[in-house]
């Protein structure tokens, strides 16, 4: 045993002891505190804005808006006193024009008189078409029910209506001798309905699509290429305004310029009733694809957007104007009609 006394060193004495891992785990497993760059987060990793549709969004503003009981009354009553007035002052005008030149005078007359019956006759012209828009409606109706009862005397009163509606239609001649022939082979209410609206409106439903897609194609257009904040409205307004009409036109009914309107204000109630402005599964891609096409052009990436919005409304239209709902015959989407919408835009859009 060797005399020589330890060495005294330094003694380090740890003041705040480590903090307790709160992991559960077994007390021998390592602890690693290292920062790893592949878990911190990517710079980009936040999620890009996608287009907003603004053109269609003041469109809807525009037509689906309904105008309040003051304003009604405002624009009724305005329209009234403008009438009068006007009326008042043209009988002065021609009562002080036959006293001093007769002939003109005359010739006054029988220009109001003509123009008296032109008014009278688009009256008469507009109240056709909402009669027409009742029927077809009324179809629509008696359709639903006959479906829900299974009811073949509902049905076939339904295929009886549909003959009549489309009696004045030649290109649908041939159709309708096969449906009156074939008729007696149904024997429930679905099969009845369905062989109606396959020999019926598969056509129109064909030429239905076309114009929703001429219409997307041209508010796409309008809006990525127009510069104006107001102009690509108009564009989309009067678009929407033309598809609506033409829908009406080829299932059996007809919209004056009064009778447009009205009816493009009930296609919109319809989308709002039916929830058909929600982002869907059949408008979610078109969507994510403008958001990409954003990152290109925003006006182009707007512009898929608004087409796609003016798609469903296309097909809400189909199914204000439709006498029968989809049975068999598929419904449209979205998605396929503004592919060939634009599709039309860079080749043909001849269908396979």
């Amino acid at each position: 045993m060797s005399d020589t006394p330890p060495r005294r060193g330094p003694v380090l004495i740890e003041l705040d002891a480590p903090p307790a891992d709160p992991r559960p785990g077994p007390a021998s497993e390592p602890r690693d505190d290292t920062l790893n760059p592949a878990d911190a987060p990517p710079i980009d990793a936040t999620d890009p804005v996608l287009p907003r549709p603004r053109t269609m969004e003041m469109v809807t503003r525009l037509v689906g808006r309904p105008p309040s009981r003051l304003t009604r009354f405002f624009i009724n009553s305005g329209v009234a006193l403008f009438t009068f007035l006007l009326s008042i002052s043209a009988l002065n005008f021609i009562s002080g024009l036959l006293t001093r030149y007769p002939v003109l005078g005359w010739i006054g007359v029988a220009l109001f008189a003509l123009f008296t019956l032109a008014a009278l006759g688009m009256a008469w012209r507009e109240y056709r078409a909402w009669a027409r828009f009742a029927r077809i409606d009324a179809i629509q109706r008696q359709a639903g029910a006959a479906l829900a009862d299974d009811s073949m005397d509902k049905a076939r009163a339904v295929a009886d209506d549909m003959l009549a509606l489309y009696r004045e239609r030649p290109e649908l001649e041939w159709h309708r001798k096969r449906l009156a022939d074939n008729r007696g082979d149904a024997f429930d209410a679905r099969t009845l309905l369905t062989m109606a609206e396959t020999e019926l409106l598969a056509s129109l439903d064909q030429d239905a699509r076309r114009e929703i897609e001429a219409a997307a194609r041209t508010v796409a257009t309008a809006t990525a290429l127009i510069p104006l904040a107001l102009a690509d409205v108009a564009a989309a307004l009067a678009a929407n305004l033309r598809m609506i009409r033409r829908m009406a036109e080829i299932y059996g009914g007809r919209a004056g310029a009064v009778g447009g309107w009205r009816l493009a204000r009930t296609v919109m109630t319809h989308l709002v009733a039916t929830g058909a402005v929600a982002a869907g599964d059949d408008l979610i891609h078109t969507v994510a694809g403008g958001g990409v096409l954003a990152k290109v052009s925003r006006r182009f990436g707007e512009g898929v957007v608004n087409g796609a919005l003016t798609a469903r409304v296309g097909i809400a239209a189909m199914e204000v104007c439709r006498p029968l709902p989809f049975i068999a015959q598929p419904r449209p989407k979205v998605r396929n009609l503004v592919t060939r919408g634009l599709r039309g835009l860079f080749g043909s859009d001849e269908r396979g």
